[in-house]
């Protein structure tokens, strides 16, 4: 097994380098690869941030990678779960906040945004943080 940086992820999903995607493409076809969530969420940032993917194309982006059959990755229930949330509004990132707590772990955030969406997609257990009384 093969575990694969960010930066090779990006190259296979963006085809920025045509050498480079082709190495990547040649690594993810010569047999299993493992992918950390750090390199997940860092490829969400890469690819929003430096390419201007939208949240609906990284989502979609990241599903098509972990369906492959040789591609596995860490903590697979969570980041499944977390590209469920998706359809919700919520970025990948975020999701994969969630959705990585412990079990019975309560999740605060200052961004009351999130929270809501977290809330509507039916999260449990999830609030803003509360104003210093």
């Amino acid at each position: 097994m093969t575990a694969v940086d960010t930066n090779v992820v990006v190259r296979l999903l963006t085809e920025d380098d045509p050498k480079q995607a082709g190495a990547a493409r040649f690594l993810f076809a010569a047999g299993p690869i493992w992918i950390a969530k750090t390199v997940l969420l860092e490829t969400c940032w890469v690819l929003r941030s430096l390419y201007g993917f939208d949240e609906g194309a990284i989502g979609d982006a990241i599903a098509k990678l972990l369906g492959l059959k040789n591609v596995h990755t860490e903590d697979k229930p969570s980041v499944a779960a977390a590209l469920a949330l998706t359809a919700h509004g919520i970025e990948l990132a975020d999701a994969m906040h969630l959705t990585s707590r412990p079990p019975g772990a309560g999740f605060v955030s200052f961004d009351r945004s999130f929270v809501r969406r977290a809330i509507r997609a039916g999260v449990t257990g999830v609030s803003g943080v509360p104003a210093k009384q």
